[in-house]
């Protein structure tokens, strides 16, 4: 039998979508629950859990330990707190103070959690190890296919991208007819859909592109779409999405291609050269 997993869940639909394949698999584990991140209706009631806030490590490793998890999983978006937000416990500003969190970004402060986590005795693993089926796979999700624009577009989107990721700010960008009409920050994928649409021009419509940084830990923070995603980018008067395939994560394919016909959109895994 695969080790006890501990899923610490933020926000979304993927950290119930683990605890399912955990059961599906007989593979026993415990939810960690991120209180004002996760979604108390993903996690329901019938799962093992414990609820603690971001600032409160001490009590989260305590009670991983206590459930007897060996692997541990970080899943679901985490919209980054202040310190006074955080109100951090003793251990939680002993781990602020010895990596200082004004210097890291996104994906620098997720390494140095997985590291803690490590540290603590605890092995970390991606979701894709649990969840194969939701990475991304090369092509088209449905039956629309990005015309010469729309590659056009793409092309420039992965440019921009890259340069993004590289600076440990973001995973995607908008670009319509070769303009960048606003890439992803603290704010996230759909508010970055949101601020987009009024930034429209007139003709074809943009594109979005979501990849994972350049040398990213494989394990933490993949990008990910699903039905919200979607159509967020078609209220927002886009095209298509583009995502990195082996790199993103996909949540409901069949449902995502299927919507993305009826909204007239392409969603294509990409596999940047």
């Amino acid at each position: 039998m695969a080790p006890k997993l501990g899923i610490i869940a933020g926000g979304g639909d993927l950290p119930g979508l683990v605890a399912a394949a955990c059961r599906a698999q007989g593979r026993p584990f415990h939810i960690l629950a991120l209180s004002g991140h996760a979604d108390p209706q993903v996690i329901g009631d019938q799962a093992p859990q414990d609820w603690i806030r971001l600032g409160e490590a001490g009590t989260g490793f305590e009670r991983l330990r206590q459930a007897g998890v060996a692997e541990v999983v970080m899943i679901g978006p985490v919209r980054r707190p202040t310190i006074m937000e955080l109100a951090p416990d003793f251990r939680t500003a002993r781990f602020f103070a010895r990596v200082g969190l004004k210097a890291l970004g996104d994906d620098g402060l997720l390494r140095a959690v997985a590291s803690e986590l490590e540290s603590e005795g605890f092995k970390v693993v991606g979701v894709d190890d649990v969840l194969s089926d939701c990475l991304a796979t090369p092509g088209p999700y449905g039956t629309v296919v990005p015309d010469e624009q729309a590659q056009a577009d793409m092309d420039r989107g992965i440019q921009v991208a890259r340069g993004l990721g590289a600076l440990d700010v973001g995973q995607a960008v908008v670009v319509q007819q070769g303009i960048v009409l606003g890439v992803e920050a603290i704010e996230g994928t759909d508010n970055l859909l949101r601020r987009c649409g009024p930034l429209a021009r007139e003709g074809l419509g943009g594109v979005l592109v979501k990849l994972k940084k350049p040398g990213q830990d494989r394990r933490i923070d993949l990008p990910t779409i699903g039905l919200t995603t979607l159509r967020e980018a078609a209220a927002a008067g886009l095209r298509g999405i583009a995502i990195e395939a082996g790199g993103a994560l996909v949540v409901d394919a069949k449902a995502l291609g299927a919507e993305a016909d009826r909204l007239g959109l392409f969603v294509t895994g990409i596999t940047p050269c």
